[in-house]
Order: structure tokens, then sequence, then C-alpha cells
């Protein structure tokens, strides 16, 4: 057997590995991000093997000894890896057996690279999960301060990106608000039905030795062991899972990256990011560009093709491992950076947005914002609400023809819609107090914002 064999499986070939082969079919060049949890594995599944007599008490501490040294190797950046060796996990190994000898070559007793791998995946994914989710919580904080701040900032709400009816801009923060926490809800979800331990399922059919998954399992703090062995080491469908939470967390991302964007503009100027957050031209002195929001809203597709990776890596799949499933890293862990990165960028910039009050309350002066108003108005005195429309849709022509709103009109000039119009309609044609009348639970009420907001730092609290 040549030396460029890998000695963990070579005793079977007659030649050695073709070097495009070898170098085609490694992962170590990306998979070596596990190296940590490969190790927090290794010595779990070292005390369990000792705890059930199959190594002694002394070469487990011989090998937990030299999983340790390695470790700090590896945080030194002082470990060589070697594509020969294909894998995070016969790196690691070959190091602890030229550290400690033949000891090192019993590690492996009782699993497989294959339930190793799905457990380091997992140790890495939930590792990465609870980072991403305390990002999300102070997301969310930072949303829900500058909503309790802008409650009583008046803003046009729009429909088919039309003027529709004045809201609070706290009111709409708090949207943004809700949509996070579904999506945090989803991330929390995806991590419970993924802590699950796959090690002892072996290649494929469990092992002949007396290992005790539980133990194992409470050791690297899983809920339990996986109930079935072949399930365990061939799907990757939590991978998928988190990759469905990262698509629609970042959809919410580049809807809200949008608006920013829009608001930042010209045309609208409602808003200003601080200078630390935009870039400039190299050729238009004048411009400051919404780099943030714009670079977010382009990485959304970047996730979304990587959960159509990984949805057509498994599709065709026959139980149980396949090589396929090397496939499933690359797209997972440009996923996690990807929603990191979103993340803490939103995170910093969100708390730091300057809204422009007098210009969101001019542009909410357009537009007839409180026609509906003057609709619910009239049901109220007695109107049938098909002919209130009727009536505000004539006052509304009306004030296109002049120009002007109908909180600039004459009383004289609305009554010529309707006499039923009295001059209490100018208490509600006002954009305080067409926000103000929205007073219930999810309105855009000032007072219903800054509930809303509490409401939301007290579930907050609770997830701590």
């Amino acid at each position: 057997m040549s030396e460029s064999t890998n000695q963990s499986w070579g005793g079977r070939f007659s030649e050695p590995t073709d070097a495009f082969v070898a170098r085609f079919t490694a992962s170590v060049d990306f998979d070596q991000r596990m190296a940590q949890h490969d190790i927090r594995g290794s010595i779990a599944h070292a005390t369990m093997l000792a705890g059930v007599g199959v190594l002694s008490e002394e070469e487990r501490d011989t090998i937990i000894e030299g999983l340790k040294e390695i470790s700090e190797e590896i945080a030194r950046g002082e470990f060589e890896w070697s594509v020969a060796l294909e894998d995070v996990h016969m790196n690691i190994e070959a190091r602890l057996t030229a550290k400690i000898g033949n000891t090192g070559k019993k590690l492996h007793t009782g699993r497989s690279r294959n339930d190793q791998v799905a457990t380091d995946i997992r140790l890495y994914l939930r590792d990465e999960i609870d980072v991403i989710d305390a990002e999300l919580t102070r997301l969310r904080e930072g949303m829900l301060g500058l909503a309790e701040q802008e409650a009583d900032t008046i803003m046009p709400g729009f429909t088919h990106l039309q003027s529709a009816q004045p809201v609070t801009f706290g009111h709409h923060l708090l949207a943004w608000q809700e949509m996070v926490a579904r999506d945090q809800d989803r991330l929390n979800d995806c991590r419970v039905r993924m802590n699950v331990l796959p090690l002892g399922a072996a290649a494929l059919a469990g092992t002949t030795f007396p290992i005790d998954r539980h133990v194992t399992s409470e050791l690297l703090g899983f809920d339990r062991p996986t109930e079935n062995s072949l399930d365990s080491v061939s799907d990757r469908d939590f991978a998928i899972e988190f990759t469905s939470f990262a698509s629609l967390l970042m959809m919410h991302l580049s809807r809200m990256s949008e608006e920013l964007v829009l608001w930042t503009s010209a045309q609208f100027d409602f808003i200003d990011l601080p200078d630390r957050f935009c870039t400039g031209s190299s050729i238009m002195p004048q411009k400051k560009n919404p780099d943030v929001p714009e670079l977010v809203r382009g990485k959304t597709g970047r996730v979304y093709g990587h959960l159509m990776s990984l949805l057509t890596l498994m599709k065709s799949q026959p139980l149980a491992y396949n090589k396929d499933n090397q496939e499933d890293k690359e797209p997972l862990f440009d996923t996690v950076d990807t929603v990191r990165g979103c993340l803490r960028a939103f995170a910093d910039m969100i708390p730091a947005i300057r809204p422009k009050a007098a210009n969101m309350y001019a542009s909410a002066s357009k537009g007839f914002a409180t026609a509906t108003d003057l609709a619910d108005y009239l049901v109220r005195k007695g109107v049938a609400f098909r002919d209130a429309h009727e009536i505000v849709g004539k006052s509304v022509a009306f004030g296109i023809e002049q120009n002007r709103d109908l909180s600039e009109m004459t009383l004289e000039e609305l009554r010529q819609f309707s006499d039923t119009i009295d001059a209490d309609v100018f208490d509600v044609l006002t954009l305080e107090g067409s926000v103000a009348a929205r007073n219930h639970i999810g309105g855009t009420a000032p007072n219903q914002v800054r509930a809303a907001a509490q409401r939301a730092r007290e579930a907050l609290a609770t997830r701590a």
C-alpha cells in the first residue's frame, strides 16, 4: 500500500488514490472550521467508551489530554492540515495518534465518520444558532427602542407604494419587529428538532460495542439520542430547516432594506443613515449611497440559492449515507456567515436611524390619506358605507381639481357632497386625529404603539 493512500481505510486498496481525486474528494479545506466541535465530540466519545469498559481510564485520560493539546494547536494556528487525510476528522485522529501512539487508534472504536460528521455539524450549528439568536434579540431591542422613541412621529402608510393612510414611524418599526420575532421563533423551533445526538449510529446500522448513547448525549448537551441509525447518518433536514429559516429572515431583511433605500432617496427623504453605514461615489461627490441595506438585499438571493442547493442535494439520495452529503457544508457555512453578517449590520444600523419627522409629516399630508377617516365619520353619522365611499370619492376628485387636501377644504365645500358633514369633521381629517383614532391592539395610535413595544419587551425578557 502506497504511503499516499489514506491509512484509515487503505487496507482494501491495491493502488494509491489519484492525486486529483484526493484533492477532489477532500473536504478539509472547509470542514476544518468544525475542528473544535469534532474534538468536543471525541472527548465525550472517549469518556463514554471508558465508562462502558471499552477503554481503560488511563487510555481515556491519555486520549483526552492529547485532544486538548491538539485543540490548543488549532487555536494558535499551528496545526498542519493535510489534504491527503481528506477531512477534519482524520486530520485530528492522525495527529492524535502521532502524539500518543497506538492508544490514539482506539478512539474511533464504536463510531464511523458518518455519525461523527453528523454530530459535528449539529454541534457547530447549535453554537451558531445561539449566536444568531442573540443577534436577533439585539436587533429586536434596537427596533423597539426606536419605535418607542418615534411613537408619535407621523408618516404615510402605503399600499401598492401609494399613499394610503397615516401611521406612525414607531408603528412601522413594530411591523418589522413582528417579522423578526417570528423568525426568531422559527430559529428556536429548528434548534429543538436539531438537538438530538446521532453519535453511536456508526456507519449506518449501529455498533456491536456496548455503548451508552444517553451518556454521550448528556455530555454534549443534547436532549436525547436519535432513534434510528439509518436516518441519523443520512438526513440533513436540520440543515435545510436552518437554511429555510435563514431564507425567511433574509426575505424580511430585504424588505426592510428596500424601504431604507427608498427612504434615504432624495425623492422620499424620510430618514438619514449615519455616514458609517454608507459609501460614496468615485465620480459624483454629492452621493451618499445606502450600501449596507443594498448589500443585505443582494445577499438574500445568495441564501435562497443555498436552500435550493441543499434541497436538491437530498432529494434523490437512497438510505443511508452517500458522498453527496459532503456538499452540505459549504452552503450551510456560507448561510451562517451571511446571516451573521447581515444581522450584525442591521442590529448596529437600526438604532442609529435618524428620522426626518417634518418630511414624513409633509408626505403624509399628501394623497388624501385621511379619506378613509371621512368615510368612517359618515358611517358613524348613519350613512351606509357604500354611500359614504362614493361621497368621499367625489370629495377627493374635487380636491384633486382644487389641488387641496380634504383637511384644507371649507365646511361648505365638504357639505356640497353630503349635508351630514358638520364642523366636527375636522377632528378626524387631521393626521393626528387619524392615527389617534386607531386606538386598539395592533393599531397605530401612539399609546398603542408604546403598549405594543412594552409587550414585546416583556416577551423578549421571558426568553432569556
